[in-house]
């Protein structure tokens, strides 16, 4: 995907998207094609630059086929945790 910057001049697409900004948009070309205008808040662009991360998307891949799961009585075993108790057991 690519950003592009529109000027001050370009006052025709300037309020296409001040209309976009309060409804989404498809413009028809004359060849018929169909292209949206949205507006997109910080989540959505979060997610398009959380997507283009591939050695994040590689990892979560990886951890998405792992199988195998611990619990966490073998976790805090495995780290030589005591075992967890209750706040109301020992009340």
């Amino acid at each position: 995907m690519t950003t592009i910057k529109v000027s001050p001049q370009q006052r025709a697409l300037k309020a296409l998207l001040k209309k976009a900004s309060q409804e989404d948009l498809i413009l028809r070309a004359p060849d018929g094609r169909e292209f949206i205008v949205a507006e997109l808040d910080d989540f959505d662009r979060e997610i398009q630059l959380t997507r283009q991360n591939k050695e994040l998307m590689r990892l979560l891949d990886e951890r998405g086929r792992e199988k195998a799961t611990i619990s966490a009585a073998e976790l805090r075993k495995s780290l030589g945790l005591p075992p967890f108790r209750s706040r109301r057991a020992t009340a």
